[in-house]
C-alpha cells in the first residue's frame, strides 16, 4: 500500500522486436535498433566527457553518474566499463538510476545479451539484481563500482536522495510518449543534486525539456544528434568542477558480533583501518547462538519499518551471496517456512502478498504457511568470522570502558590505555548504556534487553532430514553439527543469564503446540536438550536499530558529537538488518552517498528520539 512517494512496483510489460525490447505502453524501444551501445556512448559517455574525466581522476577521487531511467542499465554499464578501463584501480565509481517499472530478471538477461563487450558487468548485475520491491536497492557491479538502484517514480526517488552527482544521464522513454518524467520538479531536483560544474547529456533536443534546464540553471547546448536524430542536448550546472574525495582513515569498531563485524567489513571495503574491540571475542554476545534464521516480517503497508525490514533482507541476502555464505556445515539458504500462529499473522502476511509490496519472487503466501525465498539459517560466529577476515581488519580483545569524540576521537580500554581513530563505531548493543560517553553514561539511549534463552535438542534420524528453517511462535532450525536449534524464549524484565531448565521446556511446549509433527520426530517426550545457551537481544523502543551519528549523551541536542557513531538495536533480527545498517554508516562516516532514501535514513538516525522528546517538550533537560 502506497505511503505517498512508495507505492508496490509493477514490472515493465516488454514486447520483443527482433533483439530489441520495446516498451509498448509507450511505443518506444528501450534502445536503438540500429546500435544501442554506440548511440549511449555519444549521447552519455561522450555527451559527459567522461573518458577524459575518468582518466584525470585521483588514486582515491570518487565519481558519481546519476540516472533518470535505469531500463536495460546499457548506459550505466557502458559507464562502468569505461571506468574500468580509463580510472586509476583506487578510485570509486557510483552509480545511481531510478526505475519506476523495471525490467524482470528474464527480460533484463534476455537484453544483455545483445552486448557480450558488457558480460562481466552484466553478469554481476543479474547475480545482485533485486527484486521488484520499492526503494533503494545497492549492487556491487565490480569491487570499486556499485550500483544504487531506486525503484520508483524518478522525481520522488531523486527528491529523497542524498547524492550529489557528477554527471547525469536524462534517459527515459521520448517526451512526448512519456511526459510525465520530464517535468520541472525532476528538473529543480537535478540541480539540487548537482555539484559545482556538473554534466549533463540527453538524446532529445525537446523545447520544453531544454527551457526546463535551463530554468533549473544548467546551461544547455543543442549537439549533433546520433545516427537520424538531428539534435541532442548537453549541458552543465553552474561552477567550477572537481572530484570529490571520500574520507578515510582509522575506524574503532566497539563489538565483534554482527553490528560490529559487518560495520568494520563495510569500512575496511571503503578504504578504512579497522580495529575491532572485544574482551569476549568474536560473536560472544548475541549474536553467538549456533544457529541464526535469515527472515523478515512482510507487510502490505510501506511505513518506514516495514520497508526496513524488506530492504534488510533483499540487502542481506546480496552480501551473502557474494561473499559465498553459508559455505558446507554452515547453514542454507534454500528459504523459511512461516506457519502461521493465528489467523492476524496468516492475514497480515498474505495481504502483503496480495498487495504486490513483497514480489511473488520473495514471498509465497499460501492457506497455513508461507516461505520466504531466499532466506535461511546459518551459523553467526562463522559468518563474523568471515566477515572479519580482511587485511584492513584487526581483532583486539579488550574491553573498552569509555569513548571521548573529537578530531580524531578516542576510546580508553579497561587498563588505562586510550586509542584514537578518525571514527568510532559502537556496535555493542545493550552494553553501550554503560559506557561514558564524553564523560557521561548516555541515558537517554531508548534500549531494552530481551532475555532469550535457545535449546539446543539432539538430531534423530527424521530430523537429520529437515532442511528448512521454520518460524512459528519462535523459530526451529536444520541440525548444525547435530543440533537443532530451538528457541526462544523472549522475557524483558527478566535479567538473569544463568540458562534455566524451565525455559527449555517451555521452548519445546511451543514447538510442540504450533508444529506438533516435528516435535514428534524430534524424539517428542523424549527430546534430549544436549546444551542450552541465553542472551539478551538490545532492541529499542520503536523496533529500529539506531544507525548514524551519536548526538548528545545527555540528550540535550540532537547534534552529533564528532568522530562518535552508534549501530546498535537490532533486536532479533541481528542477521538481516546489520549488513545494510553497515553499509550506511560506512557511507556516513565516509561522506559518500548512503543507499538509502531519506525517509529511510531519518528513521534510523539515533538523534530521532532527541528531536521526538524535543518537538514533544522543549524545555530544557534535566540532567541527572
Amino acid at each position: 500500500m502506497s505511503n505517498g512517494d512508495f507505492a508496490p512496483i509493477v514490472a515493465a510489460r516488454v514486447e520483443w522486436q527482433a533483439r530489441v525490447p520495446v516498451a509498448p505502453e509507450f511505443d518506444d524501444p528501450y534502445f536503438s535498433r540500429d546500435d544501442g551501445a554506440a548511440e549511449s556512448e555519444y549521447v552519455f559517455l561522450d555527451g559527459n566527457d567522461l573518458a577524459p574525466r575518468f582518466a584525470a581522476l585521483g588514486e582515491t577521487d570518487h565519481f558519481t553518474i546519476g540516472e533518470t531511467g535505469f531500463g536495460t542499465g546499457l548506459n550505466l554499464l557502458l559507464a562502468a566499463r569505461l571506468f574500468q578501463q580509463r580510472a586509476p584501480a583506487g578510485a570509486r565509481l557510483q552509480l545511481i538510476s531510478a526505475e519506476k517499472h523495471p525490467l524482470t530478471r528474464a527480460d533484463l538477461a534476455r537484453a544483455l545479451q545483445s552486448w557480450p563487450a558488457l558480460a562481466a558487468l552484466s553478469e554481476a548485475l543479474l547475480r545482485e539484481y533485486p527484486a521488484a520491491s520499492p526503494g533503494v536497492h545497492r549492487v556491487r557491479l565490480a569491487p570499486t563500482i556499485t550500483l544504487t538502484l531506486m525503484l520508483g517514480d524518478a522525481a520522488g526517488q531523486w527528491r529523497l536522495s542524498d547524492a550529489r552527482v557528477d554527471a547525469w544521464f536524462l534517459d527515459g522513454f521520448a517526451p512526448a510518449r512519456n511526459p510525465d518524467m520530464w517535468c520541472p520538479e525532476l528538473f529543480q531536483t537535478l540541480a539540487r543534486h548537482s555539484r559545482p560544474g556538473a554534466t549533463l547529456a540527453t538524446f532529445t533536443a525537446a523545447g520544453f525539456v531544454r527551457r526546463g534546464l535551463l530554468n533549473a540553471g544548467f546551461g544547455m547546448a543543442r549537439r549533433q544528434g546520433f545516427g537520424h536524430k538531428r539534435h541532442m542536448l548537453a549541458g552543465h550546472f553552474a561552477g567550477f568542477w572537481q572530484a570529490h574525495r571520500p574520507r578515510v582513515g582509522t575506524a574503532l569498531v566497539v563489538g565483534a558480533g554482527l553490528a560490529g563485524a559487518s560495520s568494520a567489513r563495510a569500512l575496511a571495503e571503503r578504504g578504512w583501518r579497522v580495529t575491532v574491540l572485544d574482551p569476549a571475542g568474536i560473536a560472544a554476545g548475541a549474536s553467538g547462538n549456533r544457529a541464526g534464521v535469515v527472515y523478515s516480517t512482510p507487510s502490505a503497508h510501506l511505513t518506514a519499518q516495514n520497508r526496513f525490514y524488506q530492504l534488510s533482507y533483499g540487502h542481506a541476502l546480496r552480501w551473502l551471496a557474494r561473499y559465498r555464505f553459508p559455505g558446507p556445515g554452515e547453514g542454507a539458504l534454500n528459504g523459511v517456512v512461516q506457519h502461521y500462529v493465528n489467523d492476524k499473522q496468516r492475514d497480515k502476511i498474505r495481504d502483503a502478498a496480495l498487495s504486490g509490496v513483497w514480489p511473488s519472487e520473495l514471498l509465497d503466501a499460501g492457506e497455513h504457511s508461507a516461505t520466504l525465498a531466499g532466506g535461511g539459517y546459518l551459523d553467526p560466529r562463522a559468518w563474523c568470522t568471515t566477515l572479519l577476515d580482511h587485511p584492513a581488519i584487526r581483532l583486539q580483545p579488550q574491553a573498552v570502558t569509555a569513548v571521548t569524540p573529537g578530531a580524531p576521537a578516542s576510546v580508553t580500554l579497561a587498563d588505562g590505555t586510550v586509542l584514537h581513530g578518525d571514527a568510532v563505531v559502537i556496535a555493542n548493543a545493550g552494553a553501550a548504556a554503560d559506557l561514558a560517553i564524553a564523560g557521561q553514561r548516555p541515558d537517554w539511549l531508548p534500549l531494552k534487553r530481551i532475555r532469550g534463552q535457545v535449546s539446543y535438542c539432539q538430531a534423530t534420524a527424521a530430523s537429520e532430514s529437515w532442511r528448512q528453517a521454520r518460524c512459528h511462535g519462535g523459530y526451529l532450525t536444520p541440525a548444525l553439527d547435530g543440533l537443532h536449534c530451538v528457541g526462544a524464549t523472549f522475557d524483558l524484565h527478566d535479567h538473569d543469564p544463568a540458562p534455566r531448565e524451565c525455559d527449555d521446556a517451555a521452548n519445546l511446549a511451543q514447538l510442540r503446540h504450533h508444529l506438533p509433527e516435528l516435535w514428534r520426530e524430534l524424539g517428542g517426550e523424549a527430546i534430549r536438550v544436549v546444551e542450552r545457551r541465553v542472551a539478551f537481544r538490545c532492541q529499542s523502543t520503536d523496533f529500529l536499530p539506531l544507525t548514524g551519528a551519536l548526538p548528545d549523551p545527555a540528550g540535550a541536542s540532537p547534534e552529533p558529537l564528532p568522530g562518535l557513531w552508534l549501530n546498535i538495536a537490532h533486536g532479533s533480527r541481528g542477521i538481516t538488518g546489520t549488513p545494510l545498517c553497515a553499509d550506511i554508516l560506512a557511507d556516513l562516516i565516509s561522506g559518500a552517498a548512503p543507499g538509502a532514501d531519506r525517509e529511510l535514513l531519518d528513521a534510523l538516525e539515533p538523534a530521532r528520539f532527541i528531536r521526538r522528546r524535543i518537538r514533544k517538550n522543549p524545555g530544557p533537560v534535566n540532567r541527572p
